[in-house]
């Protein structure tokens, strides 16, 4: 009894042992009998108890590998680090098992070869500046390099480029003078600009000033006009008024019953009260001559 009871826990034991569960994104390459059988994708599988094997478990996810910095050579005779990361993705386990003995050693090998071969042709400065074109040329050669493995290559970057301590130094000091040398240019072209508005601003300065003194003299010449004209408006009223007494004071003597010699006796002195002012030449009426001959031969009878 207790015989049977220890070969039915054996067979449990057999049986669970040849159940597998194989994860999402992950797969198993099956042997049986030292060769191979077959893939077994996610889900649920049965071992054959003795006769299959599980060879190996192959994660189908995008894996990054950092691969340490390799020394090239460039075409100008630089010698320099790079390191490099690579991202790749198993597309098919059984080349993957069967297709290279350590494949993550290839590719860092391939990979050093390969950015050798792509650096050679380029000289420092290129090296510098064209991180996408080697990026692009190294994931193409590596792709292809790569896919008898059952290996895809989907992007390598180039982490981190270390120049030798001098030609860090050339650089630095380059772009020190480079950065002096963009600072004098932002400071002359600031000092232009300053001066360019300056000289606006005295030139708007010098218009409003002389806008100012137009309009200045403008109002001066206005008010002599009005001064002017308010002098000539005074003058002929005073001239008006006098002319209107005198008529006042003619028709005043009239109304009181003065003759003819009175009237013209009046208008004499009117006239002789108007040669004292600014005329240089009056004319007498011939009535008031006559009057002013009678008047002196009286004059000579009483003398």
């Amino acid at each position: 009894m207790p015989v049977i009871i220890t070969i039915l826990v054996l067979l449990l034991i057999i049986v669970a042992s040849c159940i597998k569960v194989v994860p999402q994104a992950h797969s198993y390459v099956i042997e049986r009998i030292g060769t191979y059988k077959t893939t077994w994708s996610a889900g649920l599988h049965f071992l054959v108890p003795f006769v299959d094997a599980v060879a190996r478990k192959v994660n189908l996810k995008e894996q990054v590998v950092d691969f340490p910095p390799q020394p090239v050579i460039t075409k100008d005779n630089v010698t320099m680090k790079i390191d490099t990361v690579v991202f790749f993705q198993i597309t098919d386990p059984k080349l993957f098992c069967y297709g290279v003995e350590n494949p993550i050693m290839a590719i860092e090998n391939l990979t050093a070869t390969t950015l050798r071969n792509i650096i050679g042709d380029l000289e420092l400065d290129e090296t510098l500046t064209s991180r996408e074109v080697i990026n692009s040329k190294m994931r193409e050669s590596l792709d292809i390099a790569t896919d008898p493995w059952g290996i895809k290559v989907n992007r390598v970057e180039l982490k981190n480029i270390i120049p030798p301590a001098a030609i860090q130094d050339a650089m630095e000091k380059q772009m020190k003078a480079e950065r002096e040398r963009r600072e004098a240019i932002l400071k002359a072209e600031g000092e232009k600009k300053s001066a360019i508005l300056i000289a606006e601003g005295e030139k708007a300065s010098m218009i409003l000033s002389a806008e100012a003194e137009k309009e200045s003299a403008i109002l001066r010449a206005e008010a002599e006009k009005q001064k002017r004209i308010r002098e000539a408006e005074g003058e002929a009223e005073a001239i008006l008024k006098v002319q209107q007494a005198t008529a006042d004071g003619i028709r005043a003597i009239k109304e009181a019953g003065a003759d003819q010699s009175v009237l013209a006796l009046k208008s004499l002195e009117a006239f002789a009260a108007a040669a004292d002012g600014q005329a240089t030449k009056i004319i007498i009426p011939s009535e008031i001559q006559g009057l002013a001959g009678s008047v002196k031969a009286i004059q000579e009878v009483l003398k």
